[in-house]
């Protein structure tokens, strides 16, 4: 196997306490070519001391002055990098020793693959899926394949799927080169999604690689659930859409958007344990979708701008094959 450089990229903001987990598990990795470019997003909690300290000889360290986002931030990781091939981690994981070898085998197998998707489990919870891939609903939405799912084997092969999570994935440079980087407008939440779709539209494959194994505290920086969470998801699927979507698809995905909202505010009416105040939502809602109307003409500029190999027909396979089903988008923490 050829051993290409490596830039793994590490995102933080405030996550000393999950940084020796993280850091000290791609020390002992199998595949040794490999670089760590580690981006401080304007940390308050010493995580910067604790660097220098501690990994100084190991990382590259990049001090943002203040949190730029999650998009910036990869951003300027991947541009202070050297790789042919980059690597998303997220600061509050571990990964299992051979994880960038078998990312590097799967990428190094075919020319085509511009992806490549961990096995993401949940941190302290026995073979709880995490992510396997991503799917995506109709309005532009996308969640974790089989979140909280038990893994007995059913996810052992390797195979395609239609993107990966950033929490922890493999991106080829070359592909980056072709589509450009995440959209930093999206601040933080469907980043991922946004920049997956416009490589598979560009004609890249992305491959889910079973045996690059990875340990999540969910939601460990950003905190699971907060007004400002669920105004930038809820603006950002749109723009998930309106970028990357065919037209028929983005004529009906009201329609789509619609039902999932009647299914979430039933959940977190009834059910959820969510800490947005319920009070707060329909403000959150209206001003997520204010966004997006203000913002229209400006995200429709960026949809001219991609590089469209792919057909109406093959999207269309994309929504049957890899479709989010909306009790698992709804009804699921």
């Amino acid at each position: 196997m050829s051993s290409p450089l490596v830039s793994v990229i590490v995102l933080n903001y405030n996550g000393k306490h999950y940084l020796d987990e993280c850091l000290s598990s791609l020390i002992k990795q199998t595949y040794h070519n490999f670089e760590v470019i580690f981006i401080d997003n304007g940390s308050t909690d010493n995580s910067i001391d604790f660097i220098e300290k501690n990994y100084s000889n190991f990382v590259k360290l990049v001090k943002n002055p203040i949190n730029y986002g999650f998009a910036k931030g990869n951003n300027i990781g991947i541009q202070a990098s050297r790789g042919k091939y980059i690597v998303t981690l997220n600061n509050d994981t571990k990964v299992e020793e051979c994880w960038l070898e078998e990312l590097v085998k799967s990428a190094n197998s075919n020319e085509q693959i511009g992806m490549c998707a961990s096995k993401i489990y949940l941190m302290r919870m026995e073979k709880t899926i995490d992510s396997v891939g991503m799917l995506i609903y109709p309005d532009g939405s996308s969640k974790q394949r089989s979140w909280l799912e038990k893994d007995i084997g059913q996810y052992d092969k390797q195979e395609d799927v239609l993107l990966p999570s950033a929490c922890a994935a493999l991106y080829r440079r070359r592909m980056l080169d072709e589509i450009g980087l995440f959209d930093e407008d999206f601040f933080a939440y469907c980043e991922d999604t946004d920049l997956g779709l416009r490589g598979r539209l560009a004609g890249w494959k992305c491959v889910f690689v079973p045996r690059a194994i990875v340990y999540h505290h969910y939601s460990g920086t950003a905190g699971k659930y907060s007004n400002l969470k669920a105004f930038l998801v809820e603006r950002n699927h749109w723009w998930v859409a309106v970028k990357n979507f065919p037209l028929f698809m983005l004529f009906i995905s009201p329609f789509y958007a619609f039902m999932r909202m009647i299914f979430q505010v039933y959940s977190i009416f009834n059910f959820s344990s969510k800490s947005i105040k319920k009070g707060h939502l329909y403000v959150i809602i209206i001003k997520a979708y204010l966004a997006v109307f203000f913002s229209l003409v400006y995200t429709l500029k960026k949809r001219k701008r991609i590089n469209k190999k792919v057909s109406d027909s093959e999207i269309y396979s994309w929504f049957r094959k890899y479709k989010l089903r909306i009790r698992d988008l709804a009804l699921k923490e």
